[in-house]
């Protein structure tokens, strides 16, 4: 097989603060330590504009290949910043009144019928920040527990505000309690496309993933997405297939989902378009669908039919690897990180320690086509040495 010579990718990061900048920095990282991996080298071109989808470029190299990919950031940070940038207390009203919305529409006994350890993960921070006003509350109110006088009163709610403000907030954001507050209003607003400006902000995104894909002379087209950023990338290019059903013929495009978590918008009953969407990039018979997993990973839904379960059972499903992120990383690395349920979440885009059979700058940037990752396992390793013309004619002749 002939080497992927130009790429084009269209990455939809997670609900994380990054912008396209910060992404831009990470894929630099990401990519230095997969070339010292796997013996090539690399490098990252400069971050340009292109609307909602800012690129650079990057070119990777051994001794018989060279694959040339530009790299599209169609990232939700404008969203982000705006929702993490209000008062405290606004955020925590419209949290908990956005996982009241998710209770409602069905989403959370969704979650908890296709993957329980993500309707965990839905109800921890809400439980947490819970149990941090109940222990203040519970301080305010100890003078009246033990029949001390009024004036007492004085000091035990300002000893509960100094313990919510000074100990209990501390700890909660070094589990980025408030950022998932956040992160569930994101996800009422792509299920029910209200909100936030959702609706306007991925037209605005469909129309620069749209000039995007005019690039000419493409080996392959490589839509990927993490996280929150799938439901983010099933709208643009849902949208997109609505409008123009032929748009992809003649392309090949992968669509990668890596620790995919569509279903947290999906599985609201407003989400009817976002499925609908679904359905269309299931349907598309020039896109390959490739869904990433990872058992130690609780923010996804593990081994679940995306397209099945958003109401599509007779459409081509996506096409499932299972990844182990200790396979990718040294003991001591991955024993530093496995106990943080968002790092471990974050390891899909990250560069890895050890050669491994799933490696995302390998499959953004490297000579194979994305779509091989499919096939890959720890039996079956990706192999980066291409024999050139000549040389697979003299095979030939010598067989």
């Amino acid at each position: 097989m002939n080497p992927i010579k130009k790429r084009v990718v269209l990455h939809f990061p997670g609900f994380e603060p990054l912008d396209a900048a910060a992404h831009r920095a990470r894929y630099e990282r990401s990519a230095r330590q997969s070339a010292a991996v796997w013996g090539f080298s690399t490098s990252v071109g400069e971050l340009k504009n292109f609307g909602r989808a800012p690129y650079f470029d990057v070119i990777a190299m051994a001794a018989d290949w060279e694959t040339q990919s530009r790299i599209h950031i169609v990232d939700h940070n404008e969203l982000v910043a705006a929702l993490n940038g209000r008062p405290f207390f606004t955020r925590l009203m419209q949290g908990y009144l956005a996982a009241a919305k998710v209770a409602v529409s069905g989403g959370m006994v969704g979650y908890f019928r296709h993957a329980w350890r993500f309707g965990l993960f839905f109800i921890f921070p809400f439980l947490l920040m819970l149990l941090g006003l109940l222990l203040s509350l519970s301080i305010a109110f100890t003078p009246f527990l033990f029949g001390l006088p009024a004036w007492s009163h004085i000091g035990s709610i300002a000893l509960a505000v100094a313990f919510f403000v000074y100990v209990f907030l501390p700890q909660a954001e070094k589990l980025h309690t408030l950022h998932l507050f956040s992160d569930w209003e994101m996800a009422v607003a792509m299920a029910g496309l209200n909100g936030i400006g959702a609706e306007q902000w991925l037209e605005a995104s469909a129309i620069s993933v749209r000039q995007a894909l005019d690039e000419p002379d493409v080996d392959e087209f490589v839509i990927s997405s993490h996280s929150m950023g799938s439901s983010v990338a099933a709208h643009v290019v849902g949208l997109l297939l609505e409008r123009e059903p032929d748009l992809l013929q003649g392309k090949r495009v992968v669509f990668t989902t890596l620790g995919s978590a569509i279903l947290q918008c999906a599985l609201m009953r407003p989400a009817s378009v976002l499925c609908s969407r679904v359905g269309l990039i299931a349907r598309c018979k020039e896109i390959f669908w490739l869904d990433v997993h990872c058992l130690t990973d609780a923010i996804h839904f593990y081994k679940a039919k995306v397209a099945a379960i958003c109401g599509h059972p007779d459409a081509e499903q996506a096409t499932i690897l299972l990844i182990r992120f200790k396979q990718m990383l040294s003991a001591k690395h991955y024993a530093k990180i496995k106990r943080d349920f968002l790092r471990v979440h974050r390891q899909y885009v990250l560069g890895p320690d050890v050669k491994a059979f799933f490696d995302f700058t390998l499959m953004t940037a490297g000579p194979l086509p994305a779509s091989d990752f499919a096939e890959f396992s720890v039996k079956k390793m990706p192999e980066l040495t291409f024999n050139s013309g000549e040389e697979a004619q003299a095979l030939s002749i010598g067989r």
